[in-house]
């Protein structure tokens, strides 16, 4: 990477608390060599970011320089990175659709600039909800990188369109502070509605937020907001980064969502996803520049084989300006409180993690199989965001078990402040599937929810959106399976099955959250025992938004049992609250009864 600090030996690089991180554990020791050759590269890109014109603030607010910029004199200036580019128009309702009238002068760098003066009243040019288009070489339509609002026009194909209300909506609540004992509500609003239809901000701020306020959770984590041309992708192949889904509503409208959050003593975390992009080229980053690389990696290190995806070149210092300044725009346009990182096991390794069983050998994570431009961005990003907002919560989802993700950069650490607790669903799920009840070892039970470690924060979940997806099944499913049909009303004869499942489900999520973790994890529905699986509208269920939903009528009827796992769900949280056993040091459980 190259520098001041990659440049010394790294057993001579200072990393100020690394006394710390070994005090904690021993065994990583002998890796010193390696933990600070990695902080080198780390400091080496800050120190340069620093030193640049503007510095961090500069740096990492790249959305006031790229994109379009409105003068106070009317004028607009809008930039572009696109390095492989020869030429660039852009087109819109603003000059009739011309692809030739407004060509982009090229700067140094690959960069591109236009300036379009003022209307002769001296208004903008670019009007409010006004659709604009930028032409690369004189054939490639695409979307600007830096589009804060985009939506479908005349087709699948998103395309930009110009968000300036007269009255944008301004916060009346300031951001929430993080909680001790972190109880996370993890939610999709396309899918918060009884109806088959995607659901709005607006109707999530006023009929979702009361239901999570009311069980007693202290957090949201809201999925798919980052704009995603394909809905059935779950949010997770990203067209437009800087662009909040339009097919929930307007940018206004989440913030109007995100100010009722707080208000109600919510904390709000955005699931980012800065591990791939969408393929798309006519409305995602992909050849924006008409060429392979651009924002990422030429060849076959650019694409990822399982997701068929594009995946970011981090040591590009304008793949680096782009996505930190990113994670600022959310956190001040739309003042997230913090993060879920999608995808950091992808990122940590050039074997992406395809196929790939960790053993937890230290071996694994400190040898030639990381990758170092990956690993310094999210040391980047975690020191930017506790920069940025010393409230600021990030969790990353890594199944590998990376050491030290979980503690401070300054450490030596990635920064993370939790990593998810991958391996318990999925013992949960094993368990549900393969063994019967008089099978189950409590001993495997409690070492699989304790193993983690010391001192880095873990959220524990039973279940979460990836179970609930359709080819899997969540925990009520599983449990009661055709029960769910015929025996959850309270008017029913009693049914074994039915009367099992409700007692397992809440015994699997209280130990669960007693013991696996420094904070806990629920998905939309399943406090309830939601039954079936979720499925997004998509060509093989004949485009059908009827497991797109959740069904709260269920939990609403007194006449049915689901009430009886929710109101479980409150009882817990509530017990929780009083004595706060997610903030507590890890226990140690000193006996474990087989029956």
């Amino acid at each position: 990477m190259g520098g001041n600090y990659s440049a010394m030996d790294p057993m001579q690089v200072p990393v100020p608390d690394l006394r710390k991180l070994f005090e904690r554990d021993g065994y990583l020791k002998p890796y010193e060599r390696e933990i600070r050759r990695r902080y080198a590269c780390f400091k080496d890109i800050w120190d340069k970011i620093q030193a640049w014109d503007g510095g961090l603030e500069s740096f990492t607010t790249a959305y006031t320089y790229y994109g379009p910029q409105f003068g106070f004199d009317g004028s607009v200036v809008w930039r572009e990175w696109a390095p492989g580019a020869h030429s660039m128009h852009l087109q819109g309702d603003f000059n009739g659709w011309n692809p030739k009238s407004h060509p982009f002068k090229k700067l140094e760098y690959g960069k591109w600039e236009l300036y379009i003066p003022a209307n002769p009243d001296g208004s903008h040019p670019l009007k409010h909800q006004s659709r604009v288009q930028i032409i690369v070489n004189d054939h490639l339509y695409r979307v600007s990188p830096w589009a804060s609002y985009v939506k479908p026009h005349e087709g699948f194909t998103y395309q930009q369109f110009i968000y300036r209300p007269n009255e944008p909506y301004k916060f009346k609540h300031s951001k929430v502070n993080r909680p001790a004992s972190l109880r996370i509500y993890e939610c999709h609003v396309g899918i918060a509605t009884n109806e088959g239809r995607v659901g709005t901000y607006l109707e999530f701020k006023d009929n979702v937020l009361p239901r999570i306020k009311g069980l007693g959770y202290n957090a949201i984590q809201l999925m798919a907001v980052m704009e995603h041309a394909y809905y059935a992708s779950f949010g997770y192949q990203v067209t437009s980064f800087f662009a909040a889904s339009s097919r929930y509503g307007t940018p206004c409208e989440l913030k109007q969502l995100i100010d009722r959050a707080h208000e109600l003593g919510i904390y709000v975390l955005l699931d980012v996803v800065h591990s791939h992009a969408s393929k798309n080229t006519l409305d995602g980053l992909n050849e924006f520049d008409g060429t392979n690389a651009g924002f990422f990696h030429d060849g076959p290190r650019g694409t990822h084989s399982l997701w068929d995806s594009r995946l970011f070149n981090y040591s590009e210092t304008e793949v680096l300006r782009f996505l930190l300044s990113n994670l600022r725009w959310y956190q001040e346009e739309y003042q997230f409180d913090g993060f879920r990182f999608d995808g950091v096991t992808s990122m940590l390794y050039h074997s992406r993690g395809i196929g790939e069983g960790f053993s937890g050998h230290y071996d694994e994570y400190f040898g030639l199989n990381v990758d170092t431009e990956a690993l310094v961005y999210l040391m980047l990003a975690n020191e930017l965001i506790h920069r940025n907002d010393k409230r600021a919560i990030t969790i990353a989802e890594d199944v590998s078990g990376m050491p030290a993700s979980g503690r401070p950069v300054n450490e030596g650490g990635t920064g993370f402040d939790y990593r998810l607790g991958m391996a318990i669903p999925d013992m949960w799920i094993k368990l549900l599937k393969e063994e019967k009840d008089e099978n189950w070892e409590m001993g495997h039970i409690v070492h699989t929810l304790t193993n983690r470690r010391w001192l880095e924060g873990t959220v524990a979940y039973a279940e979460s959106h990836d179970q609930a997806l359709v080819g899997d099944k969540t925990i009520a499913f599983w449990l009661m399976d055709a029960s769910m049909y015929s025996h959850m009303s309270t008017l029913s004869e009693p049914s074994p099955v039915v009367e099992r499942g409700l007692a397992l489900h809440c015994m699997i999520r209280l130990i669960t959250n007693a013991l696996g973790g420094e904070a806990y994890l629920n998905f939309m529905g399943n406090e309830f025992g939601h039954p079936e699986w979720l499925d997004f509208p998509r060509e093989g269920n004949n485009s059908s938004y009827h497991y797109a939903r959740r069904q709260w009528h269920l939990v609403d009827d007194p006449l049915l049992k689901y009430r009886f796992l929710n109101q479980f769900d409150v009882d817990m949280n509530a017990l929780e609250e009083k004595y706060g056993w997610l903030s507590s040091n890890p226990a140690y459980v000193s006996c474990k009864h087989e029956g």
